[in-house]
């Protein structure tokens, strides 16, 4: 076996004269123009660094909750409509404060000292709490607070208490019915929610909560549209740093073990981690927002350009061994495995092309993303790999001399590969029929993939916004709004008549509806005038309206006074949970449309947006996922030239998917956003093992050579670089796992399985069925038609 591996070595000569026709129509040949000047090539890198590192302090941060949805859509247009006009759920900071002994009274002193303080934090317009509460009003009067400068003592406290609890405006709303949890609506100024300053305005927050409840044994928790944004600002500007260190250090790592050598880790290691800086800086120089999805681009990055910069190295490293001078070595390393590098670095563009099917702008940004830094990281790698060897490598005659009697860790991998490949090959038609069953078995489970998606999947569940939003659900009916939009017709006003009773009959049906609950509208205020005053005239409405604060009529009336809101909450569901909910309130309403026409009532709300669109984004992206398979055959069947080619990569491309989905359907999950997008960008990316295999299973397919042997051939020497390269992209992806955002973690092991799976599926499936199809291909062509 040894005997065969070093014939495999010194044969590295005799295959730079293979097929003159290039896969890749040439395009390898951009890596042999910077290497003809090395040191003017760094110069000019280091030019293209120093923008890149202006290009990355460019970039900001997307942390909006609507921006996996935010589309073209008559819905979504609506949601940010609604979102204009009544934008207070956008900038509430909601503090949730638990425990048995809230009511008590001197937590309930203290309480009120902390709501007090809240509203001098600055960048606070107003805030809503059970001491918002007001007592009946008497006849001509204003409604007094309910709770008095003083706090009642003994038995008189009790009594009060229950009267607190039985409160309609803040029972089931701002206080639970077990008196154990209240919510206080905290209201930020826009402007502070959409800058830095967020951070010190909820970090003083933060310091309130300690200062005056540490000592009384309530639980105290921040939610909100405003914490869950600056949590994933938090936890985005994290991760990168994250990725960026453990992604590079793996590399580095694996590298410098099984090339021992700093100049080889160098070339291996560094064109990709260079490609990263230069593609941040260019998405930055291109206005691109960092978000969930383009927070790993640098794994993605990393993905791209390790596999293709070990290959080469590779290469360029067998060379070396077998006697040629550094020039001619990396020369020739390009012009022999350029070509696979410029394929892989196509499929995955066309991953990237697929997800421009989606709907959603955030999806198509990160597909418009990943293209552009795949074509920096295809010129990077071909570019940069050369230039570092010829600059690096020294003595390159000891070198050959030294590893050609002492490679025990690469020599380790090639019998390994050796040892599959004789296996795969003796029997190719029995191992390529196990395969075909396999993978439609699979296929079936996949299939039964169900969509899932829920808010809190974007949002770090290690922190306190999930907590507390849990708690909200549990208590309080839930934290996510759903909104029902009225919007007068032509020549009514709020306070006519019809607008009036069109409210009314508009909320009594959210109330009644299942799975909604904390339903607030300018209905609430006019019953309760009508039950505590007795008065249900127009006038003492307006007047009640007129000495509200600004920013609590602006969450039920837009300033026009031409639109309402009547605002419910529901728990954060699965969107196949909540679809329903949101679905049978929507055909509840209808009875209401019909009896006031002209007035347009529409259900809408972020939670609403996400139960109606999420199954649908996830069903499309899925159905381009299956498009992609035929998509990227058909390229590599017409880059090779060969119809074999075009089969043999189908088998081992769909492995990784369904087996991931299998695993996916054992562990009880379904399809979300971010194990779809995985998906279809481990299918690009797995593939490079596949073309690595055949265009050098292609070079050393000559007259002569059998196909047995031309398999095992280019097993042994693509075969340890595919290892390695798999190894180095599990570690780069899997580091997703330290992530606080669930879909982030969701993301990095995926791929990360999926990637180990395509290299299994290399080893395992793609061996025998391209032995089975070139014996296929030589008996209806003949054995003289070479087949790839």
């Amino acid at each position: 076996m040894l005997e065969k591996h070093r014939e495999n070595e010194v044969h590295v000569d005799k295959v730079e004269q293979g097929p003159t026709s290039s896969i890749a129509f040439g395009l390898e040949r951009i890596g042999l123009i910077a290497v003809r000047a090395p040191i003017l090539s760094c110069i000019v890198l280091l030019a293209l660094i120093v923008g890149a590192v202006f290009g990355i302090h460019r970039i900001k941060i997307d942390d909006s909750l609507s921006q996996l949805f935010r589309s073209d859509t008559r819905e979504f247009k609506q949601y940010e409509e609604v979102t204009k006009k009544f934008p207070a759920e956008e900038f509430d900071v909601l503090v949730v404060v638990e425990g048995k002994n809230l009511l008590a009274r001197n937590n309930l002193e203290k309480l009120r000292d902390f709501v007090t303080d809240m509203q001098l934090v600055e960048g606070t317009r107003g805030l809503v709490s059970l001491f918002s509460a007001r007592q009946a009003p008497a006849p001509g009067k204003l409604p007094a607070a309910l709770f008095p400068p003083e706090l009642p003592e003994g038995a008189a406290y009790d009594k009060f208490i229950e009267t607190v609890k039985n409160n309609e405006i803040i029972r089931g709303k701002l206080l639970s019915e077990d008196g154990t949890l209240a919510l206080i609506v905290l209201s930020l100024d826009p402007q502070v929610v959409a800058s830095s300053k967020l951070t010190k305005t909820v970090g003083d927050i933060r310091a309130l909560m300690k200062e005056d409840l540490g000592d009384t044994g309530l639980n105290v928790q921040l939610s909100g549209v405003p914490v869950m944004q600056l949590e994933i600002r938090n936890a985005v500007e994290r991760d990168g740093l994250t990725y960026n260190i453990l992604g590079i250090l793996a590399g580095c790592i694996i590298a410098i073990i099984f090339f021992r050598k700093i100049s080889f880790m160098v070339a291996a290691a560094f064109p990709p981690m260079i490609a990263i800086l230069l593609a941040l800086g260019a998405l930055g120089w291109a206005n691109f927002n960092l978000n969930m999805f383009l927070n790993v681009m640098t794994p993605l990055i990393m993905v791209i350009s390790f596999s293709d910069s070990m290959q080469l190295t590779f290469a360029a490293r067998d060379r070396l061994i077998a006697g040629q001078d550094k020039f001619t070595a990396f020369k020739n390393a390009v012009l022999v495995v350029g070509p696979a590098c410029v394929l892989t670095h196509g499929t995955a563009g066309i991953s990237f092309i697929a997800l421009q099917f989606s709907d959603s702008d955030l999806i198509r940004k990160f597909g418009e993303a990943g293209l552009a830094a795949t074509i920096i990281a295809l010129v990077a790698v071909l570019s940069l790999v050369p230039v570092f060897g010829v600059l690096l490598v020294r003595n390159e005659k000891l070198f050959a001399v030294k590893f050609q009697s002492a490679d025990a860790g690469v020599q380790a991998l090639r019998n390994f590969c050796y040892w599959i490949a004789v296996r795969m090959v003796g029997r190719p038609g029995l191992f390529s029929l196990i395969a075909v069953l396999f993978v439609a078995g699979l296929g079936v489970i996949y299939a039964n993939l169900e969509p899932r998606y829920r808010l809190a999947d974007q949002v770090p569940d290690k922190r306190q916004a999930v907590a507390a939003s849990d708690r909200l659900d549990a208590k309080l009916t839930g934290a996510n709004p759903v909104n029902v939009l009225i919007q007068f017709p032509k020549g009514e006003t709020l306070y006519s008549p019809e607008t009036l009773q069109t409210i009314a009959d508009v909320h009594a049906t959210v109330e009644k509806a299942a799975g909604v609950g904390n339903v607030w509208s300018l209905e609430t205020l006019r019953r309760w005038l009508a039950e505590k005053a007795g008065s249900a005239d127009v006038a003492t409405l307006k007047e009640y309206v007129s000495v509200i604060p600004e920013h609590l009529v602006r969450r039920f009336i837009d300033a026009e006074q031409d639109a309402v809101v009547v605002a419910g909450r529901v728990p954060d569901k699965d969107s196949s949970q909540l679809l329903p909910i949101v679905d049978k309130l929507d055909s509840e309403l209808d009875a209401v449309r019909k009896k006031h026409p002209g007035y347009e009532i529409a259900v809408t709300g972020l939670a609403a947006i996400a139960a109606r669109n999420s199954a649908s984004m996830i069903e499309k992206l899925n159905r381009g996922l299956t498009v992609e398979f035929a998509l990227v055959a058909i390229f590599i069947g017409l880059a090779f030239r060969s119809w074999v080619v075009m089969f043999a990569c189908i088998l081992p491309g769909i492995f990784p998917v369904v087996m991931s989905g299998t695993v996916l359907w054992a562990m009880g999950e379904g399809l979300q956003f971010a194990s779809v997008v995985a998906l279809t960008v481990s299918f690009g990316l797995g593939l490079s093992a596949t073309i690595h295999f055949l265009n050098r299973l292609r070079l050393e397919s000559k007259p002569g050579v059998g196909a047995a042997l031309a398999v095992e051939r280019a097993t042994v020497l693509v075969g340890p670089a595919l290892i390695l390269t798999t190894v180095v992209l599990a570690c780069g992806l899997v580091v997703t796992v330290f992530s606080d955002l669930p879909s982030l973690r969701l993301f990095g092991w995926l791929s990360a399985f999926s990637m180990v799976m395509a290299l299994v599926a290399d080893l395992f499936i793609l061996r025998p069925t391209a032995m089975w199809l070139i014996n296929l291909h030589a008996r209806l062509q003949g054995p003289d038609k070479p087949a790839i």
